[in-house]
């Protein structure tokens, strides 16, 4: 008697990030890799000012709303049969996160889970361990976002490691890189209060240096795509391809010599990513050398595919 096919499972994920707003359609069949049907992400920016004010804006959430109820139509068009939404640091700093959430319910329909740094972790790894090359047993990756940045040390046999700072993009822009460009004693200011989180995240998660150091979320996509001066994204050549501390080097110096106004254009860059790709190439550029990694393992999986594989398990 002939086994019946394994049930495919069509699924839809949403990470709702400090910067970034991300959506995942994809057909799940137990034992095989994600099969990408639709994506989109959009740079909405909802943790503007959240590092000050605590708050989410009026005009943050607006604009977040109206693109859920976008994808909440594309979803329901596409015989979806499960739907996960996760919310992140942004979410989770905000004393009024409570009324953003009914929000979302109420004008978008969708139930928000917020999760915390340690199962953002989580769910980043799931994704992160679906698709990379043979070989990469242990791994060390980062998770860098626009509220925090995490660090997920997986090791055969041995559970997981994970350490969040509350360093992304948009805080270290709006709390250290406030001319354009940043200036030379704001770059040393970033430089010195990364490399003191990242010294402090990893001082007691024991051997890390062998493992396979790994790169995800969209700075570190973003710095790959500007590498390969890519006309438009392509994510096979994004993912596993290998970002060199030395190229990083490179182009950070690019960003940080010219304002947000002149990074419009240049080869790779995502369009609206102008202003908080220098903070990024400082963060990714300060850990490597704090962690003395000369390379970086690109994954252009994450949070969004961990979050549609977490539904089946």
């Amino acid at each position: 008697m002939t086994e019946p096919p394994p049930h495919r499972r069509r699924l839809a994920g949403i990470d709702i990030g400090t910067l970034t707003c991300r959506l995942l359609i994809a057909d799940l069949i137990p034992g095989q890799p994600l099969k990408e049907l639709r994506s989109d992400r959009r740079i909405l920016r909802l943790g503007e000012g959240v590092d000050q004010t605590k708050r989410l804006s009026s005009a943050a959430m607006d604009r977040s709303i109206a693109c859920l109820q976008e994808w909440q139509s594309v979803i329901n068009n596409d015989d979806v049969e499960a739907t996960a939404v996760v919310a992140t640091s942004a979410v989770r700093d905000a004393t009024n996160r409570q009324e953003f959430l009914e929000r979302v319910k109420r004008e978008a329909g969708f139930d928000v889970e917020v999760i915390t740094g340690d199962e953002e972790a989580r769910r980043t790894l799931l994704g992160i361990r679906s698709g990379l090359p043979t070989g990469a047993t242990d791994i060390l990756a980062l998770d860098i976002g626009g509220g925090s940045t995490e660090f997920i040390l997986d090791r055969s046999g041995q559970k997981p490691i994970v350490r969040s700072i509350d360093i992304g993009v948009v805080r270290l822009c709006e709390r250290v890189l406030r001319h354009d460009p940043p200036a030379t004693e704001e770059v040393r200011q970033a430089r010195e209060w990364v490399s003191r989180e990242a010294r402090a995240a990893v001082a007691d998660m024991g051997d890390y240096r062998q493992a396979t150091f790994i790169g995800t979320a969209g700075t570190v996509t973003s710095l790959a795509a500007m590498a390969q001066q890519l006309k438009s994204y392509e994510s096979a050549r994004i993912h596993n391809y290998v970002l060199r501390l030395e190229t990083i080097r490179a182009l950070e110096h690019t960003l940080l010599s010219r304002p947000k106004a002149d990074r419009v254009g240049l080869p790779g860059l995502e369009k609206n990513r102008e202003e908080v790709i220098a903070a990024g190439a400082i963060i990714i550029r300060t850990i490597m050398e704090t962690l003395g990694k000369k390379e970086c393992l690109v994954s252009d999986l994450g949070l969004r595919e961990g979050v549609l594989i977490d539904l089946v398990m």
